[in-house]
This record gives C-alpha cells, sequence and structure tokens, in this order.
C-alpha cells in the first residue's frame, strides 16, 4: 500500500489523515510506505510532453517503482479552484508516462499499465460536498478517479470526501479522522495477503529531507 500526501503544508489536515489512515491500516497488518510529495525534490513541469526527453529526477525513479509495486494507492489532497493542488498535478504528469502506466496501441487504443490495483481518494474541501458535487460537479474527483488513475487501469477507485473543512469544530474533526480509519481499516482488510509487498518495513517514510 503506497499512501501519498499531496498537501504542500506539512501542518495541514490533510498530512494528519495521511498519517491517520497509514496507521490504520499498518494496525491490520497492511505493509504500508509513505511518500510526501512537499518533501521530494523533483521538477513538476513536464517541460516538452509526453514526446521529449525528461529523465526522472532520482525521488521520481523511487516513486514510480513504489506505485509499481503497491497494489493499493492512496492519494491524501486538499480541493483548490475544485481540483487537485499544482504539487500533485506536477507529480502525476512528471510519473505517469507512456510505457510505466499506459501505453498507445493505435488510434483510440492504450494498454492499461496499472490494472491490478485499486485506489482510494481521501480528499477535503471548504464547501459542503452535497454543493461540490451539485454546483461544480466535483471536476477534481473526476479528473483523479477517471481520467488520470481510470485511464491507466486503476479500479476500483473509492473517494473518500470531506466537506468544510475549514469551519469543522473539534467533533466534527474527530469525526473526519474516525471516517478516515474506517475506511483504511476496511481497505487493508480488502488487500491480498502476500509474503512481500514494497519492502520489511511498515511506515517507512520515502524521498524526505525532514522527515515524515
Amino acid at each position: 500500500m503506497l499512501i501519498v500526501d499531496a498537501h504542500p503544508s506539512a501542518d495541514s489536515l490533510c498530512a494528519a489523515l495521511a498519517t491517520t489512515y497509514a496507521e490504520q491500516a499498518a494496525s491490520e497488518g497492511a505493509r504500508v510506505r509513505r511518500l510526501t510529495l512537499r518533501e521530494l525534490d523533483f521538477d513538476p513541469i513536464l517541460h516538452q510532453g509526453f514526446g521529449g526527453d525528461q529523465p526522472l529526477e532520482p525521488d521520481l525513479v523511487e516513486a514510480s517503482d513504489a506505485i509499481l509495486a503497491s497494489r493499493h494507492l492512496v492519494f491524501v489532497y486538499p480541493t483548490w479552484w475544485g481540483t487537485y493542488p499544482a504539487l500533485l498535478k506536477g507529480f502525476l504528469d512528471r510519473v505517469l508516462l507512456p510505457g510505466m502506466a499506459f501505453r498507445f496501441t493505435g488510434p483510440g487504443r492504450w494498454d492499461k499499465l496499472l490494472r491490478g490495483r485499486s485506489a482510494r481518494l481521501v480528499v477535503t474541501m471548504d464547501w459542503p460536498v452535497w454543493a461540490h458535487h451539485l454546483m461544480q460537479g466535483a471536476p477534481g474527483r473526476k479528473a483523479m478517479a477517471r481520467a488520470t488513475l481510470g485511464f491507466c487501469g486503476v479500479n476500483p477507485v473509492r473517494v473518500t470526501e470531506l466537506g468544510a473543512v475549514g469551519q469543522a469544530d473539534e467533533a466534527q474533526r474527530e469525526r473526519f479522522f474516525a471516517r478516515v480509519r474506517a475506511d483504511a481499516r476496511k481497505d487493508a482488510r480488502a488487500l491480498p495477503r502476500v509474503p512481500e509487498m514494497i519492502n520489511d518495513q511498515v511506515l517507512t517514510p520515502m524521498g524526505g529531507r525532514s522527515g515524515g
């Protein structure tokens, strides 16, 4: 299981939710690895598109290997301007490359190279969830679940949406954490039990200059 903390701030609710999910999944016996995007050293701009030659930085090589070694991917991020932060978009642009995540085989045809993996999106937003769907159409959810992960073969992609987080009191925040723990428990129990997945350590931080 690879958990991607995609919030630019270490003091964010998303960072705390990512830790909660990781700890709960590990307590259920899942092999868990953390990937904290703000701690990685990489250029988030795909300067020449898919047709260019832009070598992956060492942190992105490690991240790509971790995605391929995982059976379940978890992305934790806030909703900004209806979708996800530029940090996550840049990471996806650089890592989900032809030959790694998909391969075009002809006009309108492609191989989905990330088949066999499931995903969980843990998404926070300032609006109530119902308003985000009704008034904005949840564009970030569609982009991640369908146009990105689904395009590459990840299925199912389940979504945990937490709304009105900016105005939440302590009781509401605890309900957010309780929901994330419940989803982590369910996801961990659904994983296939195999001898080795990524490494021999639980909660191994990755690519961090200042720790997880």
